[in-house]
């Protein structure tokens, strides 16, 4: 992975934060309203996250394909991601 590590490390660490933080939520039997506001939050989160791996991808995989059919296929392959993003 190309993807600024440390940053998408930290991240991910914060989101797993939140996760915990969500479960205990539960566990104490929070406000429905309150628990979900966390699980969107992470949500965003998470997509920002997958953002960040994928800009990572076309600036790394893509640009850095041998040839211009590993370069195609690198974008089908994010294409085929994006797709499933869009569902």
């Amino acid at each position: 992975m190309q993807a600024e590590k440390t940053k998408v490390d930290r991240l991910l660490k914060t989101a797993r934060g939140q996760l915990d933080g969500i479960l205990r939520m539960v566990e104490e039997d929070r406000y429905c309203l309150d628990i979900s506001q966390q699980l969107m939050a992470t949500e965003a989160m998470l997509k920002r996250i997958n953002k960040e791996i994928l800009a990572a991808h076309l600036k790394h995989c893509v640009e850095h394909a041998e040839t211009p059919a590993q370069r195609e296929e690198k974008i089908d392959e994010l294409v085929g991601m994006l797709d499933k993003l869009m569902k």
